[in-house]
Order: structure tokens, then sequence, then C-alpha cells
């Protein structure tokens, strides 16, 4: 299945940096890229060991209605560095059409240079229901029930 996300690059945007790409067939994710400031682009920013920061994309974007676009982390760079999503899976909503940021958080224990045009998180897009929302006096009794955290057993 395949649907059309419009990008729109922003005025003080670098054109060379990549839209957002799928690097293989099977990729769920397509990898985003920091498109950093000017004044930021030849050395980067720096990210300090347990601090976050949102890093512009330089893209805004029309999704699809009855779709939304995750921000997921990137594998590697979690593993080799410690640099995670706070808010992850981020979602944008099919009505925004603002600046696309990524918030970026250090939980290594070195500083970590987001350079300029390097890939730092994946999209995903993904279909929406909305649900309807009703009160009622009674739920279905289910075997669990009110069971909750560890209540399905240890690992």
């Amino acid at each position: 299945m395949s649907v059309t996300v419009l990008f729109q690059r922003l005025p003080d945007a670098d054109p060379a940096v990549p839209l957002p790409e799928y690097t293989t067939s099977g990729a769920a994710g397509a990898d985003i890229r920091a498109n950093l400031p000017e004044t930021d682009r030849a050395h980067g920013q720096t990210l300090a060991p347990m601090a976050r920061m949102l890093v512009p994309t330089g893209l805004a974007c029309a999704i699809p209605q009855g779709y939304e676009m995750q921000i997921r982390a990137r594998s590697g760079l979690a593993l080799r560095h410690g640099i995670a999503l706070p808010n992850a899976p981020a979602t944008i909503d099919s009505d925004y059409r603002g600046p696309i940021g990524v918030i970026l958080l250090n939980l290594g224990d070195a500083p970590f240079v987001i350079e300029h045009g390097a890939r730092i998180a994946q999209i995903v897009i993904a279909p929406v229901v909305q649900a309807q929302f009703a009160l009622t006096d009674r739920l279905d009794a289910t075997a669990r029930g009110t069971g909750g955290f560890g209540s399905t057993g240890v690992a």
C-alpha cells in the first residue's frame, strides 16, 4: 500500500539535504535528516549527556487525512551513542502544516554532535482510527480482570 506525503522545504532550509527516504525495499521507516541553521552547518550542534534538543529538518508536510506520521528513533544511534526520542513515537497529525522538528535526548555518557544532513530519526506513515467514546456503568468480564502491572506473570 502506498500514500503520497507532500513535503515543502522551509525558506531557510538547505536544498541539498535529501527528503526522507527508505534505505531498503522492506523498510517500514524512512530516514529523516537534520537540516541545521546556516550558522551551524559547518560544525554541527552538540548535544550534551542528559540534554535534549529540538533538531530542525527544514521541512513541513501534508499528510493525507486518515494517516499520521510517527517519528521514531534510529536503532544505530541508540545503541552506539544513547540517542533517544523522549516522546517516541512522536505523532504528526494530518492537519498540521508547521515545521517538522525532532526532539533528541542524549542518554549516553559523552557529548554527541548532530551533523548537518545526518540521519537523525525515521518516519513511519500509519493509518489512524478515531474512536467513539462512551460511558457505561459496567464493563464486560475477562480472564485478566483488574490485574495490572506484572499480573500476567514473570517474563
